[in-house]
């Protein structure tokens, strides 16, 4: 079982492994999503804020796992505050996997109701040698692309194969839908980091505000 709280609010909720309640709360001042998420395999705490300035407080004992969210914070321009203490005697992989859900939660509860937001962007971000690409929509679906061109297992002490789980588990968690590709590059280093800087661009565009449109609900449907 998962254990949920939800932002602004002491209730706490049992939810399947990819269980996503969305608190709702969303006010025209500071968008912020809290998450705190316990399972037999981890326990992560997390504080967004949207309107941030890049301020990052990251641990996960996966130090280029942290490396690659403290600069996704930075690009981004979002406060991130996010702790997880996983089983890593076992694999990174729930440690990973977990926390890309987490953090797409506290995106999607941060988000409330999506009203007035761009709800779609992209970005395509160099690092020198190396290009890559990034596509978001806050569609309230689920669903993700990654092609990282990544031919190491490792990347300093990061398993790369687990960047694909990374972003499944936040289009999971934000019901979003997620595309991230390494046109080309050398460097494997450099290839997941242009990943992580463009997908922090495109959702940055994806997260803002709106002003042609105001608190107007970026769909015909009527729900996001």
């Amino acid at each position: 079982m998962v254990k949920v709280r939800e932002s602004g609010s002491s209730h706490v909720s049992k939810r399947g492994r990819h269980g996503s309640p969305n608190s709702g709360r969303s006010s025209k001042g500071v968008r912020k999503g809290v998450v705190v998420r316990d399972t037999n395999e981890t326990r992560i705490s997390i504080v967004l804020t949207m309107e941030g300035k890049g301020v990052y407080k990251v641990s996960t004992g996966i130090r280029f796992f942290d490396h690659m969210l403290e600069l996704f914070t930075r690009h981004g321009a979002f406060d991130l505050e996010l702790t997880c203490r996983g089983d890593l005697d076992v694999d990174q992989h729930h440690t990973v996997e977990d926390v890309g859900i987490a953090l797409g939660e506290a995106f999607d509860r941060a988000l409330g109701e999506k009203r007035g937001i761009l709800r779609a962007g992209y970005f395509i971000m160099p690092m020198d040698e190396t290009l890559a690409i990034a596509a978001v929509d806050l569609s309230g679906r689920a669903a993700f692309a990654v092609d990282t061109k990544v031919k190491t297992r490792l990347v300093g002490d990061l398993q790369t194969e687990l960047v694909t789980d990374f972003f499944e588990g936040f289009a999971r968690g934000a019901r979003a839908n997620v595309h991230v590709k390494t046109m080309y590059g050398r460097s494997n280093h450099h290839k997941i980091e242009a990943i992580f800087k463009a997908f922090a661009r495109a959702l940055r565009v994806a997260c803002s505000r709106d002003k042609q449109l105001g608190e107007m609900l970026p769909s015909t449907k009527g729900l996001l």
